[in-house]
């Protein structure tokens, strides 16, 4: 007898041990810029809606789509763009075992798209390549310092990927000798597909505003329809890459026709719609959140001052204090 029961933990233990393991999503937040230090009041919101990372986002400035300087890292800027900044956010926010992306972003005055950025001669390119490179090998000196376990390499840079993709390549290369975590780059929902260095990258990083629906309050059944067009695409970039995919932003404002053009961020759009956004945000995550090709994503985005922002009368992204918001602590927290 004894030997037989030994024989069946052995069987349960083999059978266990095939068992594929079922990886954690990364639950995340865009954990926002500000003037201030931050403390555990403001990680304790991060935790109570069940994220398990938050993407910390420094900035570098640039004066207009021509211009190839990149003002970054100076007393000028807020506390929560500077390198200074960035290292206490995550010292506060590893205290409450919150994991974090670090994710470098490029502004441009006047709020001008960035992957519109595009130089008009050879010597304003180098001096552009220059300059971004600066500014991210900083902060990927950072990351390393930190143990962070993402680094993401730019964000929504179409052009300046299109026309100097050696630079690019050469530049992941560098940003390798400095870091040794995980890489991916945030590319623009329409962009994605055209990125030509996902091989060397862990991560294929979608900003995951893409088109769903027309309907000024698209149902969840409308929105589910909206991703069978798009879905398809990021699956078959994936599997073909041999890469998970992490959208490295994604939301829905609280407005009127959130599933038309995710991506406006304008001031125009100013009719609340409470429901398009859970609508939409829900249809999301069951589209994506249980396939194992997916890694997970950063909702955009999340404010320090937990209890001075969104609110039912707000129209712009965030899900705080909004129904949006319990849906992303139910969704995170299964």
């Amino acid at each position: 007898m004894r030997s037989i029961a030994l024989l069946c933990i052995f069987s349960l233990l083999s059978a266990c041990s095939m068992a594929p393991v079922k990886q954690n999503k990364i639950n995340g937040v865009s954990f926002v810029a500000a003037r201030d230090i931050v403390d555990s009041t403001h990680v304790e919101p991060v935790v109570k809606v069940n994220a398990n990372y938050a993407a910390i986002m420094p900035f570098g400035f640039i004066k207009n789509l021509e211009h190839s300087e990149i003002i970054h890292n100076t007393d000028r800027q807020w506390f929560g763009e500077t390198r200074a900044g960035a290292e206490q956010y995550i010292s506060e926010l590893r205290k409450a075992d919150i994991k974090v992306m670090i994710k470098p972003q490029i502004w441009v005055w006047g709020g001008e798209f960035t992957g519109e950025i595009m130089m008009t001669t050879e010597e304003d390119w180098k001096a552009l390549e220059d300059a971004y490179s600066s500014f991210i090998l900083e902060y990927a000196d950072m990351a390393e310092k930190v143990n962070a376990e993402i680094f993401c390499i730019g964000t929504e840079l179409e052009l300046f990927v299109k026309f100097r993709p050696e630079y690019w390549s050469q530049l992941i290369e560098k940003i390798k000798t400095v870091y040794k975590g995980k890489l991916t780059y945030a590319a623009n929902w329409n962009e994605f597909a055209k990125t030509p260095f996902w091989d060397q990258l862990d991560y294929i990083g979608i900003d995951a505003y893409f088109p769903l629906s027309d309907k000024k309050t698209p149902s969840y059944e409308d929105c589910l329809e909206g991703w069978k067009f798009h879905k398809p695409i990021i699956e078959k970039l994936s599997k073909q890459l041999d890469r998970p995919i992490l959208f490295t932003e994604y939301g829905y404002r609280s407005v009127d026709y959130s599933g038309r053009q995710p991506w406006v961020s304008d001031h125009t759009m100013r009719d609340v719609n409470l429901q398009a956004q859970v609508n939409t945000t829900k249809a999301l995550f069951d589209t994506f959140w249980h396939e194992d090709w997916f890694a997970g994503g950063f909702v955009w985005k999340w404010f320090i001052m937990h209890d001075e922002v969104g609110g039912h009368d707000n129209p712009m992204f965030t899900p705080q204090n909004k129904p949006v918001e319990e849906v992303l602590r139910e969704y995170y927290k299964n």
